[in-house]
């Protein structure tokens, strides 16, 4: 499965991607099938699945309720080098560049690569950005290292492009685990405007309108977790506007 190869192809042709993250300890199982049945319904393109802080075993039986019941890719979003799941499609090898704790920009991956080495997963090189959301997340506590403030749209552009000269094949931009506010506009524009790999964002997204004012912006792949799980029947509405929006000439 050339997921990476999917998600160029995509942003070749204008056309924005919708990821619904899972964290396999939010959710009961009942709860689960029926976000995976909306997801279903609603053409949704992968799921992401962990977490900054996976206190349960959970993840494999997530991945298998998943695969179990729906052909939609699942993507690994690991909060931790230990959270690999050889049933997933592929895993998003994350390197915290927004931050200056060396073991998750290269530490936590030594670790790791070996093992991914032994597995099928496709690996997918992904520089993360934390962004200020308005409140301390629980992935900037876990990581020990502070977001980029939310008007520092210099030093995003920045560190995005720095991604991309390292050779990262993604940039993913996020607000964190419950955040109070969505990064703003402006930063999508000018980082979108500043590279050329896609451009993945997450965090505060609640709503439609605030998953196409990121597309328009710029995001080539909107993730959305915890207004789902508090709505599941948001799937379909937000889903509809991100692909309806890439039959449109933003």
């Amino acid at each position: 499965m050339d997921l990476y190869k999917n998600i160029l192809q995509k942003k070749e042709q204008g056309k924005k991607l919708f990821a619904i993250l899972i964290d396999p300890d939010k959710q009961k199982n009942s709860e689960l099938l029926l976000i995976i049945k909306n997801a279903n319904e609603s053409n949704v393109d992968y799921f992401f699945v962990g977490g900054s802080l996976l206190t349960n075993d959970n993840l494999n039986d997530c991945i298998k309720t998943i695969k179990n019941n729906s052909k939609i890719p699942v993507i690994l979003f690991p909060g931790d080098a230990m959270q690999i799941n050889q049933n997933a499609d592929g895993i998003l090898f994350l390197s915290l560049i927004s931050g200056r704790n060396p073991e998750l920009l290269i530490g936590k991956q030594v670790i790791t690569a070996p093992i991914l080495k032994q597995t099928d997963l496709e690996v997918i090189s992904t520089g993360y950005m934390l962004i200020d959301s308005g409140k301390p997340t629980t992935a900037s506590y876990m990581s020990n290292t502070m977001p980029i403030p939310r008007n520092k749209i210099g030093v995003a552009t920045s560190t995005a492009i720095a991604g991309e000269y390292l050779g990262l094949k993604l940039i993913y931009m996020d607000g964190g685990s419950g955040a109070e506010q969505p990064i703003i506009i402006d930063m999508i524009k000018k980082v979108s405007n500043s590279i050329k790999i896609p451009l993945i964002i997450g965090g505060g997204i609640c709503s439609a309108k605030k998953a196409i004012d990121n597309c328009k912006a710029g995001a080539d792949l909107i993730v959305v977790g915890n207004a789902i799980e508090k709505d599941s029947s948001l799937i379909k509405e937000i889903a509809d506007a991100i692909h309806n929006l890439s039959l449109i000439h933003i």
